[in-house]
Order: C-alpha cells, then sequence, then structure tokens
C-alpha cells in the first residue's frame, strides 16, 4: 500500500480529522523564532480549523503568548455535523462549563476562541484566558464570518481539511497573509501552488520530508496497518498515523532554507555516486526537454550550468541563492518542452506529454515529475 494511502483513504470519506503532535508545531515555529525572535511581537494569530479541545494549535501559542509578545490569538472550529465523520462524540469538560454551552448548537455552530488578556487576574496571559463563544455559521473557512478574521490577521497557522489544500491556500493568498500550514508533498504539483514556489514567494518549512510526522486520530478512523506500527515505534500507541509524505509550507523566513548544498562534479557523481542509475552511467537527456535527469538531490552535478530535472522532495533542500527554479514536468502545456508527442506516435501521447520522458532501448519512458533546475553564478 502507498505511504500516502491513508490520506486518500481520508479524502474519501470526507474525513480529514488529522490532529498534528504538539512538538511538531514547536519545531517549526521554533525555526521561524530561530531566525527572527520578533516574528509574532505585535502580531495577531488565526488558527482557523482549529479546537482547542481536540487540538495542540492554539494550546501551543496560548501557552507561548507572552514570550512570543502576541497582540491577539484566534481560533475557530468547526462545528460537530459538518465534519461528516462517525464519532462518538462527548462535550468535553472545556465546553460544558462554559456559561454559552449549548448542546445542539454544538453540533451545528462552529466556534470561536479568543485570547488577549489576563481574564484570571493571576498576572499572566495563558491558555486560562481562552475565551469562547459560538460563530453564527458552521466555522467554514470560507464563511464570511471567519474571512473578517482572516482580513484581521497578520499571520495563519493550522492543519487545514487535507482535502481542501488548494481552496485554502487561495483563500490565504487572497488576503496576502503570512501563513505556515501542513500539506501533501504532492501539492507542490499543483498548479494553484508551484508558480509560487517558482517565484519565490512560498517555500517549504523547516521540517521537511526527511521528518516524520504522526497525526493523532479520532477513535474508528480506519489506519494502514503499516503507519500505525511506524507511529508506536515512534512513541505513540493508539489512535495515531504516520504521514511520512507531509511537510509545512510557508512564507515565514527560516534560515534553514539558506544552507546551500554540497555536492560532487558529474564527473566525481560518475565515479563515486551510491546510486547506481549515476554510477558509470552517466545523465540521461530527456527527449522531450533540454535537461537532464538528475534522480536524486544528492547527484546534483556541481559543475553542469544547464538546465536539469531534480525530484520534488529537491525543495526539501532548495536554497534559492544556489539554484533557480525555472520550472515543473508536469503539464503537457508546460513552456519549456522541446516537442510534443503525438497519438499517431504513441498511443500513450497524452501520459507522455505530462511528464518528462528519457529514451529506453528507443521506447518512451515517462517520469514522474520534475522540478526544472539550473545553478545560479
Amino acid at each position: 500500500m502507498a505511504k500516502n494511502s491513508n490520506l486518500g483513504a481520508a479524502k474519501k470519506a470526507k474525513n480529514d480529522e488529522f490532529y498534528t503532535q504538539y512538538e511538531d508545531i514547536e519545531r517549526e515555529m521554533n525555526a521561524y523564532l530561530e531566525y527572527d525572535e520578533n516574528v509574532f511581537r505585535g502580531k495577531t494569530v488565526l488558527l482557523p480549523c482549529d479546537d482547542p479541545e481536540w487540538s495542540n494549535f492554539t494550546k501551543y501559542f496560548a501557552q507561548n503568548f507572552e514570550r512570543f509578545g502576541l497582540k491577539k490569538l484566534i481560533s475557530t472550529s468547526y462545528a460537530i455535523e459538518s465534519k461528516n465523520i462517525n464519532l462518538n462524540w462527548e462535550p468535553t469538560l472545556f465546553e460544558t462549563e462554559n456559561p454559552n454551552y449549548d448542546i445542539d448548537k454544538s453540533k451545528t455552530h462552529g466556534k470561536i476562541f479568543v485570547l488577549e488578556r489576563d481574564t484570571t487576574g493571576n498576572g499572566r496571559i495563558d491558555i486560562e484566558d481562552l475565551k469562547w463563544e459560538y460563530l453564527e455559521g458552521d466555522g467554514d473557512f470560507r464563511s464570511e464570518e471567519v474571512k473578517k478574521l482572516r482580513d484581521e490577521s497578520s499571520i495563519i497557522v493550522t492543519n487545514e481539511p487535507f482535502s481542501l489544500f488548494r481552496e485554502f491556500l487561495a483563500w490565504i493568498m487572497e488576503a496576502g497573509k503570512k501563513f505556515a500550514i501542513i500539506g501533501n508533498q504532492n501539492a507542490i504539483t499543483y498548479k494553484e501552488l508551484f508558480p509560487y514556489i517558482k517565484n519565490n514567494e512560498i517555500w517549504l518549512g523547516a521540517t521537511g520530508f526527511a521528518n516524520d510526522m504522526v497525526f493523532a486520530v479520532p477513535e474508528g478512523t480506519e489506519i494502514n496497518p503499516k503507519d500505525k506500527a511506524k507511529a508506536e515505534r515512534l512513541g505513540y500507541k493508539g489512535n495515531y498515523t504516520r504521514l511520512g509524505n507531509s511537510c509545512w509550507f510557508t512564507n515565514i523566513e527560516h534560515g534553514r532554507r539558506h544552507q546551500p548544498l554540497k555536492l560532487m562534479t558529474m564527473a566525481d557523481n560518475i565515479k563515486y555516486s551510491k546510486h547506481k542509475e549515476v554510477r558509470g552511467v552517466g545523465y540521461a537527456k530527456y527527449d522531450n526537454y533540454d535537461a537532464i535527469e538528475v534522480p536524486y538531490t544528492d547527484a546534483i552535478p556541481s559543475d553542469y550550468d544547464g538546465p536539469m530535472g531534480v525530484p520534488i522532495t529537491f525543495l526539501d533542500k532548495y536554497c534559492p541563492e544556489q539554484f533557480e527554479i525555472m520550472g515543473i514536468t508536469q503539464r503537457n502545456d508546460d513552456p519549456y518542452k522541446i516537442k510534443q508527442y503525438s497519438v499517431q506516435e504513441y498511443k500513450n501521447a497524452n501520459d507522455l506529454n505530462a511528464r518528462g520522458v528519457i529514451m529506453i532501448d528507443g521506447k518512451p519512458k515517462s517520469i514522474y515529475a520534475r522540478i526544472l533546475i539550473r545553478k545560479k553564478h
């Protein structure tokens, strides 16, 4: 079973309930703080699609409210019925102890949680000062009331419903906000995202593909046994799953994306590379792109000046001062193509035109999406 099959199953079932671990949020935010200790100071942070009763985003920012120097923290949650999931739902004490609590309203209305001052009188601002009330609607981020909260905020941080990634990203970019959100690495190829990556307007967060991310899931969620076992090996037993192809997307600076790759020359790669596709063989040239195929990031030749097709996982190590992103071998209207295939030549011409192609024994073989890069001088 493919490693992202658990995500696919959830999407099919309209179940987007993957709860991010506190330490994963902390690790990512620390990278931004290391680069700029004032990144959150004086800012209003919005956490849409979040519920402090289940999620860790609000807990993290509330506990660090004073340390970060936040102006205001806002989070919104979906109504239970809007989640379309089969949960044996019971309200938490956090909810029932609030005078606003209404069991019927909780099923149909989202909530808004706000933190901006010391309400307990204990001399500090933290999660104990978090107050909530019902929203007018179900908490959908596309609603006008949540859009107003978006427009009020400076930074948006969340783990949005995975099946709505495209819409959620457009929702953020429409308002021109700083953000950090979690998505599938394959989102890199989306036409809604890649142009921003190419133009250095969005990049990967500090927690890249090489770091396993574990998510809590509701009771009864179908979990790939392999992912569940991996989560257990990482110390998470119970209703947890590992999604190894998850990563953060952001437009908040962190210094780790400015560290250049240390690479070998083309001759040394051919002689010493650990990858059999390169060692002793060299680099194939695409039949439909004026570029060479580089199947692994660590096999990028340091002395090659022309265009190269590299795996999308390259972005985990991408340094914008070292390489220029030219395009992606993903769509049949790619302007960097030097030829198109016709159905008269190959029955699968449409598939070939959607990818980079190398010729093997006179037969075309399409390669999974590659990012086209070129070394900067």
